[in-house]
């Protein structure tokens, strides 16, 4: 591909169905997804994790986070009535957006997923 045709960045949207809630509630589990995921697609943190739990509507109770890459951005929410993991994943650097799904996938045991890759220009 040449440089022109290159993408500036890629935003990989994936969510992830029937999880293990106890996976989605443990605050230090959640900083050690995102610690190795990082290292796994080769993504530089900047600074630490951001962890918060909240919401009034038990619909979206949960814990959400992000993680400031180098090159962008890691971020999720969980949704621990749906038990779903509602996770994006932007870089101008390249990625898998495979293997980050499937590691995702594998580490909050979700029955399904979907993926959805927009190569930003």
């Amino acid at each position: 591909m040449e440089a022109k045709d290159a993408p500036w960045g890629i935003s990989t949207c994936i969510d992830l169905y029937d999880c293990d809630l106890n996976r989605m509630q443990d605050e230090d589990a959640l900083r050690r997804f995102v610690r190795e995921l990082c290292d796994l697609i080769g993504m530089r943190r900047f600074g630490e994790t951001q962890v918060v739990r909240f919401g009034d509507d038990p619909r979206v109770t949960g814990f959400s986070l992000t993680q400031l890459i180098e090159t962008s951005l890691i971020s999720a929410h969980l949704a621990d009535s749906s038990r779903a993991v509602y996770l994006d994943v932007f870089s101008c650097a390249p990625y898998d957006s495979d293997q980050a799904a499937a590691f995702a996938s594998r580490y909050f045991g979700a029955g399904r997923r979907t993926v959805q890759v927009v190569r930003r220009r």
